[in-house]
């Protein structure tokens, strides 16, 4: 099973930089131009913070451009949310986010589950709308346990925005990652769960939940340098993907591509340690 997982494209409705000054559409297009050379893809992943603006027309530009791309692989498209999405353009888009789902969450959120070349592939609604932090709630971990309750032919991916880990030299990980990774936990403890795909620290991050490994893919918009003095934070340009391989006695193996953009490494934005503890006391 080869996944190639995308996150944070934070696309706007309207063309052209966006606040910052990096163009969040031209990111992603350069992005996709890098992938076009893979081969024996068998889904492409997108985990959330599909748009920025939460604007319809952003979804659409989501659709077209990455289902273009994942067209011409011929594999299919998996949307979750994420903490700067807005579900019901979310839904007028993407629908549950699969392109053929087999079951769906009966409530809001846009939880679903389908079947991909003898894998299950499980999406996940971490969005808590207002806020930066995530939470999957009781009502979709009882229905994730009910999904888990009869193992897939190969194995479960389970794909959602939030990581239910974080580096403890990053104090935005510690408050804005997923809340109560306890519960999820419990759920996935002894199933047939293998990977737990993730995005929404722009950055590259491995660690594990209930011995399952979790994958944090870095930014398409922009990627976060932690070499920065404790109590801080820089994002700098730079569109990043990643390969998930799954299945064999090697995997999961996780492989992180960079586009080759001209402005790469590029100062977006910089906070020192008072603005990161303003946000931080304002969001966590």
């Amino acid at each position: 099973m080869r996944i190639l997982h995308l996150s944070d494209t934070h696309i706007q409705g309207v063309d052209g930089p966006d606040r910052r000054g990096v163009d969040p559409t031209a990111s992603l297009r350069l992005m996709l131009a890098e992938l076009r050379h893979q081969r024996d893809v068998d889904a492409v992943v997108v985990t959330g913070d599909l748009a920025d603006d939460g604007s319809v027309a952003a979804y659409a530009i989501v659709r077209e451009l990455v289902g273009d791309f994942a067209r011409s692989l011929g594999a299919p498209v998996f949307y979750t949310t994420g903490n700067h999405d807005e579900r019901s353009a979310f839904t007028k888009v993407l629908g549950v986010g699969h392109p053929a789902a087999v079951r769906a969450f009966p409530g809001a959120e846009r939880a679903a589950v389908s079947s991909v070349g003898g894998w299950r592939l499980v999406t996940l609604d971490s969005l808590v709308p207002g806020e930066v932090y995530g939470r999957v709630g009781a009502a979709q971990l009882e229905w994730l346990r009910e999904v888990l309750a009869v193992p897939a032919g190969c194995g479960t991916v389970l794909a959602f925005h939030h990581p239910p880990v974080g580096l403890a030299v990053s104090a935005t990980q510690q408050v804005f990652g997923l809340r109560d990774p306890g519960e999820l936990a419990a759920v996935i403890r002894g199933s047939d769960v293998r990977v737990l795909l993730t995005g929404h620290y722009h950055l590259q991050l491995c660690g594990f939940l209930a011995a399952v490994p979790v994958w944090v893919t870095p930014g398409v918009v922009n990627r976060i340098d932690l070499t920065t003095a404790p109590g801080t934070e820089r994002a700098v340009r730079g569109a990043s993907a990643s390969l998930v391989e799954l299945g064999g006695q090697d995997g999961p193996m996780f492989h992180t591509f960079h586009a080759r953009d001209p402005r790469a490494h590029e100062t977006v934005y910089e906070l020192d340690e008072e603005r990161t503890r303003e946000i931080i006391a304002r969001h966590g």
